[in-house]
């Protein structure tokens, strides 16, 4: 079986750092051997900055889809409808385009470094599956319901190297990002201690702390895994 190359996971609630460690982290590894940064969010907090933007609807618009996307999470209600389900079964599908792509890197020795990685242990939100949170109603949101449950539990299948869990508490978080909304905030943080990503190493940051020494630590976790396998 073809050996790949190493893969680091920065996961953490929005606020702990991850984007602004990802160039630095990457950086670091491409100093020993070939390095690429990727991105495994589903990519919605950028469109929805889009459409907000736009004239007049834009605002409402965007309120609309949060509120829909709100209800999915819910483990006690339902998906609100076929075209939720298809909205974001579609981000899904992206989601597993990038790690198809990410995957193809590191069968070609490139080592990998992203922002974020999909997990199957807690639905709904946090890089889990969309649909798997709330009651799929109907053969159309239940079937999409689970051909995204297997698209997810393919991906979760396959281990990072090192996961790196940026540790932070709310009101770091909520000064960090003030234009979040601060329930889900709390639900990210809450969540973060209980991912297991498959049993796959897992390496504690507390990411309160001032950037350099975050990422001092991070480097350190970094160098002491991939140096133990022989990568």
């Amino acid at each position: 079986m073809l050996e790949l190359a190493p893969l680091i996971a920065l996961v953490g609630a929005d606020g702990s750092g991850k984007s602004t460690l990802l160039g630095e982290v990457v950086a670091h590894v491409a100093r020993t051997r070939p390095a690429e940064a990727g991105y495994l969010g589903l990519g919605s907090g950028p469109l929805g900055e889009r459409i907000k933007s736009w004239p007049v609807i834009g605002v409402p618009l965007e309120r609309f889809f949060s509120d829909k996307a709100r209800q999915a999470r819910n483990p006690n209600g339902r998906i609100p409808g076929v075209l939720t389900a298809l909205v974001l079964y579609r981000y899904s599908l992206k989601r597993k385009a990038r790690f198809d792509r990410m995957l193809a890197l590191r069968q070609q020795g490139i080592a990998v470094v992203t922002d974020r990685y999909p997990q199957i242990e807690v639905p709904g939100f946090y890089d889990g599956p969309g649909l798997s949170a709330a009651r799929a109603d109907g053969w159309i949101t239940k079937w999409l319901s689970a051909r995204e449950r297997r698209l997810y539990e393919e991906m979760a299948s396959v281990l990072p190297t090192l996961v790196v869990r940026l540790n932070i508490d709310i009101a770091t978080a909520v000064a960090r990002k003030p234009d979040h909304e601060r329930g889900l905030l709390a639900m990210k943080i809450d969540a973060t201690p209980k991912l297991t990503f498959n049993r796959a190493r897992i390496v504690e940051i507390d990411a309160t702390q001032p950037l350099e020494k975050v990422l001092h630590d991070t480097k350190q976790a970094i160098d002491k895994v991939i140096g133990a396998k022989g990568f």
